[in-house]
């Protein structure tokens, strides 16, 4: 049911995402070729805040989006001519980032006259596995994971999803920056905790796992996050055993609420995993031994796929064509940027603020 859209495919289409802090374009064939991209880091501006900063985030990704689709389109050889349709983040995330990028995308759709795509920037995370593989068909099992979202979804189809678990405060990759900050590792935080860990016992340090056994589905790291501090604060422990116990906790939340997902949804043929989170290593290795153990297919990105990307807002763009077929024209060019754009609208709200996403 549902194969994957990588067929002989020629469509082109242009990606562009600025929906935190990595200004991105790319440009991607309906075969599942990336033909060009460029990604922009803004971990320079904001190391000094140890977070990101909204109005220098917008800023930035005024000043350099231009260009890096200058480039892209040079690197490709490629004019706006022979594009089939421009797709652009339009939400959920910063809001002043994502009218940068969603304003430029009118701009182009217009002036070249094609179709603009406006892409809600989870399902470009959703869909990013299919365009690494190409076998990966519907329905899935995905955990969405990253600094703003924590969520597992049942994958139905393009524009197709049901959300199973959503986080009731923190998500996972914000309570990664949040011990990193915590720790004084600096900006990104993930990545720097995922290497002080390397060097930790991940049972040293006794850190609650947060509604871990509970028949509520959903996830909470706040509670986590809390501890590590206080484990800071106790000078009992290294930062190496902090690091490797709040990774340890975090990974067994992650499989504790898959296991109830897969025991009151399931089952699915594949568990895939996305979003920046998804980078982490010892995530992965979990996931794919829980994968192992059901009997289930697992799929994760390459690295490149897992952070904010535009390949993936391209491949989102490519995968509405196939669904929409001939005659789409697209979204309107008064399509309004949304700060909040939930996956699944039918979703009950839960408490605390998962409603946000």
């Amino acid at each position: 049911m549902g194969s994957a859209a990588h067929t002989s495919d020629r469509r082109l289409v242009l990606g562009i995402e600025s929906s935190c802090d990595e200004t991105a374009v790319a440009l991607v064939r309906g075969d599942g070729t990336i033909i060009a991209q460029v990604i922009a880091s803004q971990e320079a501006e904001h190391a000094p805040y140890g977070g990101v900063v909204p109005e220098i985030a917008a800023r930035a990704h005024a000043e350099r989006l231009a260009p890096m689709i200058a480039k892209v389109m040079g690197d490709a050889g490629t004019s706006l001519d022979d594009l089939d349709a421009i797709a652009a983040t339009a939400g959920p995330g910063l809001i002043g980032g994502v009218m940068v990028g969603l304003v430029s995308a009118k701009a182009l759709a217009m002036a070249a006259g094609k179709p603009l795509l406006a892409v809600n920037h989870l399902e470009g995370h959703a869909l990013s596995p299919r365009l690494a593989d190409a076998g990966l068909a519907f329905p899935y099992l995905l955990l969405l994971v990253s600094g703003g979202h924590c969520q597992i979804l049942a994958v139905e189809g393009v524009g197709q999803y049901r959300r199973l678990a959503t986080t009731i405060d923190d998500a996972l990759g914000e309570a990664f920056d949040k011990t990193a900050k915590i720790l004084r590792l600096g900006y990104p935080g993930g990545p720097a905790v995922e290497r002080l860990a390397l060097e930790g016992d991940p049972k040293a340090v006794p850190l609650p796992r947060p509604l871990k056994g509970s028949s509520e589905p959903h996830f909470s790291f706040a509670g986590l996050k809390s501890a590590v501090l206080r484990a800071v604060e106790s000078g009992a422990h290294t930062p190496a055993d902090i690091a490797a116990s709040f990774q340890q906790a975090a990974v067994e939340c992650l499989i504790d609420r898959l296991e109830l997902a897969l025991a009151t949804a399931g089952p699915f043929p594949a568990l895939v995993v996305a979003g920046g989170v998804a980078a982490n290593r010892t995530v992965r290795g979990a996931l794919e031994t829980l994968a192992a153990k059901h009997g289930m297919r697992f799929t994760a990105p390459p690295l490149a796929l897992c952070t904010d990307n535009a390949a993936m807002i391209a491949w989102a763009g490519l995968e509405r064509l196939v669904l929409e077929g001939e005659g789409f024209t697209g979204d309107p060019l008064d399509f309004v940027a949304r700060p909040r754009w939930p996956l699944d609208p039918a979703a009950e709200a839960v408490r605390g603020a998962g409603y946000k996403a």
